[in-house]
């Protein structure tokens, strides 16, 4: 069997895998605040699911192992989205900047990822392992 990469599976599949990781890994310590917060100014309601931290975690660990030098304002674009004004037009309105930094400061606490001296941040060697090895579990269905 060859190994697989994380470029190789479904992103899908493989955001959900990784966020069961890190749910099961128990070193990623959810914020009191997660049930009540809306992920962005432009959201209404908070999410439905109760792991969704841990979705949002696996999306951007993927996210800065494909892309390095990614930081919380690039997150905040990535995970923005249209804000409705009623009658009046709909602009583009950028999601919560104190989500990503707790996450990216959650996962640079479990050593997945690390400061990037040109700024932002970038994955170790270690992050790109588990992430790899991850997807490598992820069963592709031909």
């Amino acid at each position: 069997m060859e190994t697989r990469a994380v470029k190789d599976v479904s992103p899908h599949d493989f955001v959900k895998a990784y966020a069961a990781h890190l749910k099961r890994s128990g070193k990623m310590e959810l914020p009191h605040w997660t049930d009540i917060v809306k992920t962005g100014r432009f959201k209404e309601l908070a999410p439905y699911d109760p792991d969704w931290y841990y979705v949002r975690a696996a999306s951007m660990a993927r996210k800065i192992y494909l892309r390095q030098g990614t930081g919380v304002g690039g997150f905040q674009k990535i995970y923005g989205g249209r804000k409705r004004n009623g009658s009046r037009p709909p602009h583009f309105c950028k999601s919560s900047g104190a989500i990503a930094r707790h996450i990216l400061q959650q996962l640079q606490n479990m050593s997945i990822i690390e400061i990037d001296p040109r700024g932002g941040r970038k994955i170790t060697s270690q992050g790109q392992r588990d992430l790899d090895q991850v997807a490598g579990r992820i069963v592709v269905v031909p």
